[in-house]
Parts: structure tokens; C-alpha cells; sequence
């Protein structure tokens, strides 16, 4: 039998602390996988669910985008995360009207986004009218009419926000900025404003296209692969595989983090027999860098393979490819030499031995893939530290031959095919060109609103209604008081959603929750069962289909959302076939099929086996579309984040128990945290140097140069093995902490990765009691 929701909510006084884990995966996550999905689930939906994740006749797992092999698929072809991602959507747990009547809106707001996410499955559409202290059951037509009176009401198009979650498929995100264009604003917020925007910024600049240039099959032919500000073994455990499969084949891994990662330190594949006999090391080297000092690490390396090219000329930048494909290669060289390896290990915190290592990897390395995550893209400077890391790249001509490339590793299933469908609010001329002449609109070419300055609009009363397409806008977002402040002064908020959250008690005057089907659930159309497609990491786009049956009648796809939603909005006489569109999703895909590029023949070319890939022209040809026509060196000055006297600088993070801002449980097992979320982790000589010890309650003060702070209260104190000065601390928690403006330059993404902040002594209050 599953278990029911919990009635209680987090009891942080219950949190304990062990030794951090010296292997990741193995016979503990078979079992916790299976645990989590029976509870949720149940045994014969589990068997149902789980043996289709990630099968070619299955469905995409809801997790993260790590693409599937191209070969051989494993019975077992997910992780211990997938499967409580996929257990969180799959459950036999509901939220029906019934619930919300026993629940009030001030009952709810006193709850934890992990107590609001454990209740289960959204059944019903939902509203909240101005001054109802309930949500109450509202039918779909009338939900669809008071969106559409709203937003027809606007006195500009571009007083709304269309906010999208990674989770959405290619067919939805296609429509959804389709209305949005047909309404005429470009205000198309997304997650990946908050994650990947810095390596998208940074490589359409270096070498012509946002995305990586490596294939699955590449890590197999890798002789050298960094793995920079990255925690695989929660975040995408399925890397771990490739990255065992390259080490079978020769390759050297390098690890460049803050903290020691389980999953890389060590790795028990539970679907192989050195699985359950010991392991593998993933790691060959551990770099453990200081918060901020990448970019000097990149800049010291660029240095050093200079000085290699001098001590045997010809052996190590490849003149052939950066003389034929590159552009800015003098100053950069120029650049290089100027550096001061000194300052670089002081950033750093690494030592000349670390750095000499390194280099004389990289220059013997016939075959290297850089591969980064948040710890790069969320920081000031990220998109310059991104461009240095593709500098190292370019110089040895590490772009367009197998084995070697740029891998920006995406953390939502479909997050880069929802850009690659058109939700961005700067999208090309080209793109805007062929959507007008598919469907005969009009779209505008204003740029849009990102997530920032879409938060920044609500807050002034320039944006009016906020439809959030999935996700938890409030729980992902920097700055939550001004992030919640703004969406409270929203005429509507409507939220598209499977599950409840944070975002459905922080909201506009009327406010909308509209349940939706999730990657797991059958979708049936007109008679006949839908599939949706979503695009990997790694530019992979393939079929994904649900089987099971949906908790509810009322739930609708999300395809289905936005065509009713459409058709009220437009009335019968609009150009965009709506609802042919709705009925069959081919038509949907064939739309696509002229719109966007790459996807010429989309219908039969994703019913291959492993579906297509997208083109790439540097990994394909070479080529190389920026504006000077070959790949660019970037030219950055060096920046890196000393620490004040008695501060330290914070990293937000997940636990193992969470994806994005869904929290599955409470423990976090590979850093040894149990039960509980509210700690910072601190390197035990700090801990003792600022007159603390280890589980001592402490609040966490950011402090700003314009002298603001903020702070969050009551965390744990826990010693861990961190560089010196510099410490971690789960998010959303300390979202709070990070103020909205604290953006990457050029790219506009909150900075997660680099704050100041003190630890104060906490003091109780009456407050701090528990309520549950």
C-alpha cells in the first residue's frame, strides 16, 4: 500500500549529522529508489512505471536531461532520482476540492514547500476570488474566460508574463509562444534565465550556438574530461555511467568544486557486478577551487599551455585549426602571458603543482570535453569564465572532433528544447520571420521581459498578470521577499501545475491553479493517444509517452491548456488552427517542422530509434556562425572573489533528497546531513576562528556595497570540508539571502554562487517553535 500524505511538517530539531559518503549510487540507491516510488505509488504502479523511464517506447524521465545511449538501454535505464521524480508525479496521493475546503489560504501559507509538494496530485482546476480565504472548484470554461477577460482587458500586451518550466514539452512550449506572439509581447521568462543563461550567452559569442557540442558517444573517445562546478551524482547521477564508460576506455577525469562530491569521488553502478564489490574512483584529480576562482583557473591554465607550446613548439596549440577557424587568437595569446600565476593561486586556492598537473594533461590530452553546471553559470562574472574555458578548447582545436567539446550539462528534462521551440524574449529575426508566415500573424519584435526584469516589472505594477507554465516561480527565484511582493501585486496569477506549491500560496488578487497531466499520465485527443517530444542535453530530440491513467478526469495536457486558452483569447476567427492543433499533436510537430530550424521531416525523423539530432555547424562542419565567421577568443580581464575579514562566501546548493525546488525527503546522505535542511556547511578552522562550534544554531546575514543585508535565521552549524572562507547552504532557503539585482553580467542571472555573509549567533524566539 502507498502511505499517505504526511500530516506533519519539517521538525529541524530532529536533524542529525554523520560522515560524509565516499561512494554515491550502488545497492542504497536501488533501495531508496524502491522505497520512495512503492510508498508513493504502490507495487503494481511502480513495476508499470519505472520499467518505461527512459525507453525508446516509454517515457522521458521528468528528472534531469541527461541523454539516454545510443545503443543498448539498460532494464534499469534511470537513477534513485529519476525515480522519485518519477514517484513525485506518479503518485496515488490527490489534492482534490475537498482538501482545499479543509485547508485555508493561511493554513497553507504556514506550511513548507516540502509538506505542500508531499500532499500529492492536483485534481481539480481551482480559483481564489479577491478576499476568499479558500481556494474553491471552478470549471474549466470559466477559468479559461477569466484569463482571457483579464488579459484582453490589459492596456498593453506587455503588462503580462508567460513564465515556462523546463519540464514543458516541445509541442507545448511551440504553442505557448505562439500565443504569447499571437497576444503580442515577447514576455517569455524561464528557467533557463536562471541556470544555463550565462553558457548559452557565452557561447553563441565564442562559437556561434548556445548549446554543447558533444555527443554521448564523445565521452567514450574523451582522453581528458573536466567536470567544472558540477555535482553529478545528484544532480544528473546517470553522468556517472558515461563518465565510467570513458574512464574504461582510458579517459582522465578531472573534478573542479568547492566540495569533495560524493559521485565523483566514487561510483558503485548497482546494474554492473564491480557495482556490488567495490566500485570505481570517477575522479582522477580533485581540484577543491574557492568560490569564484574558475576563471583564474581557466586564465592560469590558458598561461601554462602557452608555456608548453614554447618548450616544444607545435605540439600544443593547434595552429592548423586556429589559424583556418578562429578569430582574436593574438590577444588572447597576449593575455595569457600577462597572467600572474602567483594571483592565480591565490583565487584559487590551489597550488603551482595543482596547476602544472593540470596543464600537462590538458596538453598531451588528444581529445577534451570541458562539461560545467551551475557552480560556473552562477556567478558574476560566469560568462566570461565560461568563454575562458572554451579558449582552452579552441587552442587545442577541441571543437568538431570526437571526443572532445563544450558540455553544459542542463538540469530540467526539456529546458534546452524549450528554447530550441522559441521560448526566449530574444528571439532571432529568422525564427519570428517563418512563425508569422506558418500561422499569418503578427509577432512583435520588442525584445521581452527575462525572469529578473519580468520580477522587477511585477514589483513596479508594470506587469499585471503572471501565467506560470509549470514550475515553482517563487521557490526558484533570487530575493523571495521582493519576488513574492511582486506577484502579490498581479491583477491574476495563474498557475499550470501537477502537484501543489510554494507559487500557489504567493499570489495575485484572483489567482488560478490549472491541473495538468505530467510526462507519465496518458494524453488522449480526439480519440487517440498523444505523444509529446523533448530534446536532451546533448541535442538529442526524441518521443516521450505516458501510459498511465490520470488521478482525474479534469486534468487536461497541457497542449490542451493553451488551445482552449487560445480560443478564448481569439475568438473562432484566428488564424492559428487551434483546434486542429489540440487534436493532433503531428499537426503540431509539422508546424514545427517549417518554423524551426533543424527540424525539416520532424515527424518521421523522431520516430527513429533514437530519435534525431539537432545540427550543430561547429561540431558538424567547423562552422562557425558569430559575427566574424570563425569561433572567437574571448579577451576578459581577471576577476575573483577574495573574502572579507570574518565573512564568509556562501554557495546555495540541493540536497540529495531534491531536484530543482521540489523536495522529495529530508536527508541529504552523501554530505551526511539527515532530517532536516536549515544547515550551512563550514570548514571546521573557520567554525573554531569565529568563536563557534559545530551545532550551534547560527543566522545566515548577506551583506551588500550598498549596505543593505538580509537574513535568514536558525541554521546548523556542520563541519564539513570546504575551502577556507568559503561555505554551502540549501536553496530555497536562502533565496531570501540574494538580492535581485545580484545578476551575472551580460547574462542577467541571479547569482547563487557568490555571497558575502556573517554567521550571528541565533536567538530563539517564540517564533521558532514548531507549529506542526
Amino acid at each position: 500500500m502507498h502511505r499517505s500524505a504526511p500530516k506533519s511538517d519539517i521538525d529541524e530539531s530532529a536533524l542529525t549529522v554523520t560522515a560524509p559518503k565516499t561512494a554515491a549510487a550502488g545497492v542504497k540507491a536501488v533501495t531508496v529508489a524502491l522505497e520512495r516510488a512503492v510508498e508513493e505509488m504502490g507495487v503494481t504502479r511502480t513495476a508499470r512505471t519505472l520499467t518505461r523511464v527512459n525507453q525508446r517506447h516509454g517515457f522521458d524521465c521528468p528528472g534531469c536531461a541527461w541523454p539516454e545511449p545510443s545503443g543498448r538501454r539498460r532494464p534499469a535505464e534511470f537513477c534513485e532520482n529519476g525515480a522519485k521524480a518519477v514517484a513525485e508525479e506518479a503518485t496515488l496521493r490527490t489534492v482534490t476540492p475537498e482538501f482545499f475546503a479543509e485547508h485555508s489560504l493561511a493554513d497553507l501559507e504556514g506550511k513548507s514547500g516540502y509538506w505542500l509538494g508531499q500532499q500529492g496530485r492536483l485534481t481539480h482546476p481551482m480559483v481564489l476570488r479577491e478576499g476568499d480565504t479558500h481556494y474553491s472548484p471552478i470549471p474549466w470554461d470559466d477559468a479559461y474566460r477569466l484569463i482571457a477577460e483579464q488579459l484582453n482587458g490589459l492596456d498593453s500586451p506587455d503588462e503580462a508574463v508567460f513564465y515556462t518550466s523546463g519540464r514543458t514539452a516541445n509541442e507545448t512550449a511551440f504553442l505557448y509562444q505562439l500565443l504569447v506572439r499571437s497576444f503580442g509581447t515577447n514576455n517569455l521568462p524561464d528557467c533557463s534565465n536562471m541556470c544555463h543563461e550565462s553558457s548559452g550567452t557565452a557561447l553563441v559569442s565564442s562559437i556561434g550556438i548556445g548549446k554543447g557540442s558533444v555527443t554521448i558517444d564523445d565521452f567514450s573517445a574523451a582522453d581528458v574530461i573536466i567536470v567544472a562546478g558540477q555535482n553529478p551524482g545528484t544532480n544528473h547521477p546517470r553522468m556517472l555511467s558515461a563518465l565510467g564508460e570513458a574512464k574504461t576506455h582510458g579517459a582522465k577525469v578531472i573534478a573542479v568544486n568547492p566540495l569533495p562530491e560524493t559521485g565523483l569521488i566514487g561510483f558503485k553502478d548497482p546494474q554492473t557486478v564491480k557495482g556490488f564489490t567495490g566500485g570505481i574512483t570517477i575522479a582522477d584529480d580533485f581540484l577543491q577551487i574557492r568560490l569564484g576562482g574558475d576563471m583564474a583557473l581557466f586564465q592560469g591554465l590558458g598561461k601554462l599551455l602557452f608555456e608548453a607550446e614554447d618548450r616544444a613548439p607545435g605540439t600544443v596549440v593547434d595552429r592548423t585549426f586556429v589559424d583556418a577557424h578562429t578569430a582574436s587568437f593574438a590577444e588572447y595569446e597576449k593575455q595569457m602571458r600577462a597572467v600572474d600565476l602567483a594571483v592565480v593561486e591565490q583565487a584559487t586556492g590551489l597550488s603551482r603543482a595543482d596547476l602544472d598537473r593540470t596543464a600537462a594533461l590538458l596538453a598531451e590530452s588528444k581529445a577534451t570535453i570541458i562539461c560545467w553546471a551551475m557552480g560556473l553559470t552562477q556567478q558574476v562574472h560566469g560568462v566570461a569564465t565560461i568563454e575562458e574555458a572554451t579558449n582552452l578548447l579552441l587552442m587545442r582545436g577541441m571543437i568538431g572532433k570526437p571526443g572532445a567539446g563544450v558540455c553544459p550539462v542542463r538540469g530540467h528534462s526539456n529546458v534546452q528544447g524549450d528554447r530550441t521551440m522559441g521560448i526566449w524574449e530574444k528571439m532571432p529575426e529568422a525564427f519570428l520571420s517563418a512563425l508569422d508566415h506558418e500561422f499569418g500573424i503578427t509577432s512583435p519584435r520588442e525584445h521581452g521581459w527575462d525572469t529578473v526584469n519580468a520580477i522587477r516589472a511585477m514589483r513596479d505594477g508594470r506587469g499585471k498578470v503572471f501565467f506560470g507554465m509549470g514550475g515553482n516561480f517563487v521557490s526558484a527565484t533570487p530575493d523571495t521577499e521582493v519576488t513574492e511582493t511582486a506577484l502579490r501585486n498581479c491583477a491574476l496569477t495563474v498557475q499550470v501545475s501537477t502537484k501543489l506549491n510554494r507559487s500557489h500560496v504567493v499570489h495575485g488578487r484572483t489567482a488560478l491553479i490549472l491541473p495538468t497531466l505530467g510526462r507519465t499520465d496518458e494524453d488522449v485527443q480526439n480519440g487517440a493517444r498523444q505523444q509529446v517530444s523533448v530534446e536532451d542535453s546533448m541535442s538529442m530530440v526524441h518521443l516521450s509517452t505516458g501510459r498511465l491513467k490520470p488521478v482525474s478526469g479534469e486534468l487536461r495536457s497541457e497542449v490542451a491548456i493553451v488551445c482552449e486558452l487560445a480560443q478564448q483569447v481569439f475568438g473562432p476567427e484566428h488564424s492559428v488552427p487551434w483546434a486542429e492543433l489540440q487534436r493532433d499533436y503531428d499537426r503540431i510537430r509539422d508546424a514545427i517542422a517549417n518554423v524551426v530550424p533543424g527540424c525539416t521531416d520532424y515527424n518521421a525523423k523522431v520516430r527513429g530509434r533514437n530519435g534525431f539530432q539537432l545540427p550543430h555547424p561547429p561540431r558538424d562542419a567547423r562552422e562557425f556562425r558569430t559575427s566574424t565567421g570563425k569561433a572567437n577568443f574571448a579577451v576578459n580581464d581577471l576577476h575573483w572573489l577574495p573574502v572579507p575579514e570574518g565573512r564568509l562566501i556562501l554557495q546555495t546548493l540541493r540536497s540529495h533528497d531534491q531536484y530543482n525546488t521540489t523536495i522529495y525527503g529530508l536527508d541529504d546522505r552523501y554530505r551526511g546531513i539527515h532530517n532536516g535542511r536549515r544547515v550551512v556547511l563550514v570548514n571546521p578552522a573557520d567554525i573554531t576562528e569565529f568563536g563557534l562550534a559545530e551545532d550551534d544554531l547560527v543566522d545566515l546575514v548577506s551583506e551588500w556595497t550598498d549596505g543593505s543585508e538580509r537574513r535568514v535565521t536558525g541554521f546548523r552549524v556542520v563541519g564539513y570540508a570546504t575551502p577556507r572562507g568559503n561555505a554551502a547552504a540549501y536553496y530555497p532557503e536562502t533565496n531570501p539571502l540574494i538580492p535581485l539585482d545580484h545578476v551575472a553580467q551580460r547574462s542577467n542571472t541571479p547569482v547563487s554562487k557568490a555571497v558575502t555573509i556573517r554567521l550571528e549567533p541565533h536567538v530563539h524566539t517564540v517564533a521558532d517553535v514548531p507549529t506542526a
